[in-house]
């Protein structure tokens, strides 16, 4: 199956792998499989493939994960193409 890749170089994800637990949920609950388990401390697989949709974050308990939900430039771009308009991120990245 093809990787879906949106933008690259604009997403919000951060992980602070100092303060992963290495419980899993982000592997379990990631989409697009942005997320992998390195010697028991998540890793991120590639940065781009990242939807921002959120739930890594809403299911870090030991809060490593960070990112912007519903506000970067992959969730403006879904955005515009449902409603058939421009995306709006706020960045200069999504503007013609």
């Amino acid at each position: 199956m093809e990787t879906l890749v949106y933008l690259s170089n604009v997403v919000t994800l951060k992980l602070d792998s100092t303060v992963c637990n290495g419980c899993a949920m982000c592997t379990i609950v990631c989409p697009h499989r942005v997320f992998v388990l390195e010697q028991k401390k998540a890793a991120i697989t590639n940065l781009d493939k990242c939807m921002e949709c959120g739930a890594c974050a809403r299911n870090c308990a030991s809060g490593a994960i960070t990112v912007a939900s519903g506000v970067g430039c992959a969730s403006a771009i879904l955005t515009g193409m449902i409603k058939g308009t421009e995306p709006q991120c706020g960045s200069d990245c999504c503007s013609n």
